[in-house]
């Protein structure tokens, strides 16, 4: 009963328009002070996690993708897969797919790729007759493998937060990242192949394909730095962020020549602010954690499930409903942060491993993120179409249905995360 009222409790402030973030650090701390605990534990707790390093990750990747967004690194990249892939059945969709994919392996950022992406897929789709509602889907699910193609930084908040190594969970997030990314291009070519309302594109000539290839090349090569320099262990994932960053930095400056000094401003205070959101709720979200902690929840919690629940799928099919009803009132870090210290004891105790855990949680959380009305990505689709919020989540159903299929894949194959960290 107490999680139910705190819950409650956490619910209701927000619905009268208290952030997140002073929502779950206010209830932390009134958790503690009710139950006799010192309030030196909020501040506490709230310098423990800022000073944390592998913290400067997020807001150098933030950067990284928004010189990136802002320099126009999206196009290029779009027009050299579309060079190549173009011709195929429902070659522009299979395109865009390939390019948020290429994109997340860059930037980290969902909604960066979404926006990068959606802004040069969704007129060159619309005017090749593709149908709005499954472009509007196409592009606000294909922003969602930004968060679990590595780098990804949900998965360094719930690496810190679990304790757990940010690079295993990294190497974890590929085998589904591939899957969900085969599975989106094969239903794009099957929507294309039975509605066949698009207008077929030539194939490229081999001139225009090198021509496309060359100026996209250091942003492949980009995301090759940043994913050689991680797994090789070269490099940290704060240190790989850094030298994405300054990478970015001469591609868009001096090679393509297209970031101004009003655009890099732009990217370094749009990162800021939302840098400035995440530490908030993080700082907000362990202070709750402190308090759920020493009213030992997280453990009743365990007990409750193992006395209640039968085991481990009707378990995880609880975790998904809880998930994704919370996917229609929090954002994504929010969810990770609230939920990860309440379920992750008891999928350990059921015998789940922590990262194959958090790439569970990973992928729900990909849902919440095209699940109206908090889905941020459906937002950034409504503003870059001009669509109506009602179309964007029409067309994004069948890939939410994609992405849930993909969760069950992981539950039958969980060697699709663990082998690569296992073998690294």
């Amino acid at each position: 009963m107490t999680i139910l009222f705190i819950l409650g409790a956490l619910f209701l402030l927000l619905l009268l328009g208290v952030p997140v973030a002073f929502a779950l650090g206010g209830i932390g701390l009134g958790m503690l002070l009710a139950g006799g605990f010192s309030p030196l534990m909020a501040p506490q707790a709230i310098l423990a996690t800022l000073d944390g390093f592998i913290l400067l990750a997020v807001p150098l990747f933030l950067l990284m993708s928004n010189v990136l967004l802002k320099g126009g690194v999206g196009r290029d990249l779009f027009t050299a897969v579309q060079a190549w892939v173009g011709h195929w059945p429902g070659g522009l969709a299979v395109a865009t797919i390939l390019s948020c994919g290429l994109f997340a392996a860059i930037s980290g950022s969902s909604v960066a790729t979404a926006a990068t992406i959606g802004t040069v897929a969704i007129p060159e789709m619309i005017k090749r007759g593709y149908e709005k509602r499954f472009v509007y889907g196409l592009l606000a699910a294909g922003g969602t493998l930004g968060i679990l193609i590595p780098p990804s930084i949900p998965m360094i908040v719930y690496g810190f937060v679990t304790e757990q190594s940010v690079i295993a969970l990294f190497l974890a997030g590929i085998g589904p990242g591939i899957v969900l990314v085969t599975l989106f291009v094969i239903f794009a070519m099957l929507h294309a192949r039975f509605t066949s309302s698009y207008v077929p594109m030539e194939k490229a000539t081999w001139a225009e394909r090198r021509e496309a290839s060359f100026r996209a090349l250091p942003s492949v090569a980009l995301a090759a730095l940043v994913v050689v320099g991680l797994y090789s262990g070269a490099f940290t994932p704060t240190e790989a962020a850094a030298i994405g960053f300054a990478a970015a930095l001469a591609i868009t400056a001096f090679w393509l020549r297209t970031l101004t000094w009003e655009a890099l401003w732009s990217a370094i205070r749009e990162s800021a602010i939302t840098t400035a959101a995440i530490l908030l709720i993080v700082a907000g979200a362990k202070v709750f954690g402190k308090a759920i902690a020493l009213y030992r929840i997280p453990q009743e919690i365990s007990g409750f499930i193992a006395s209640a629940i039968d085991g481990p799928i009707m378990f995880l099919l609880v975790v998904c409903c809880v998930l994704l009803l919370m996917g229609l009132v929090f954002e994504a870090l929010s969810m990770i942060l609230i939920m990860t210290p309440v379920l992750l004891p008891a999928a350990m105790g059921l015998g789940f491993d922590p990262i194959w855990f958090g790439i569970f949680m990973v992928i729900m959380v990909e849902c919440a993120l095209v699940t109206p009305p908090v889905g941020l990505n459906l937002y950034v689709i409504q503003s870059v179409a001009r669509a109506t919020l009602a179309d964007v989540s029409r067309g994004v159903l069948p890939f939410l249905l994609l992405m849930l299929l993909t969760v069950v894949i992981l539950y039958l194959v969980p060697g699709l995360a663990l082998y690569i960290p296992f073998q690294w």
